[in-house]
């Protein structure tokens, strides 16, 4: 079975910093790209930042451009999301899901993991 698991969300206080993980298991990511979306109370899951299956192509969402890194270990079979200087309205459920190429269209992206919390606040 093709599975994503988020892991590395948390409570943080405004300013802080947090590194999101999301390994593969059942399947390789060698061969796709991965993007991380993000869900709030009462909102609609938006795209993060997504990166090529080379790693050579990374997209972010211009509300965290400048702050957040996307990365890939291809030999531990995960992808990464540095945050940086975090914002109260960054505060969500953050979800990492598969595609071949990186698109807008969250319809094409498949093994969604289950999410992890992230949590801006003093």
């Amino acid at each position: 079975q093709l599975q994503l698991v988020e892991s590395g969300g948390g409570l943080v206080q405004p300013g802080g910093s947090l590194r999101l993980s999301c390994a593969a298991s059942g399947f390789t990511l060698d061969y796709y790209a991965i993007g991380w979306f993000r869900q709030a109370p009462g909102k609609e899951r938006e795209g993060v930042s997504c990166i090529s299956s080379s790693g050579s192509r990374l997209n972010y969402a211009d509300s965290v451009k400048g702050r957040f890194t996307i990365s890939r270990d291809n030999a531990k079979n995960t992808v990464y999301l540095q945050m940086n200087s975090l914002k109260p309205e960054d505060t969500a459920v953050y979800y990492c899901a598969a595609t071949r190429l990186c698109v807008t269209q969250q319809k094409l992206f498949g093994s969604w993991g289950q999410g992890t919390q992230v949590t801006v606040s003093s």
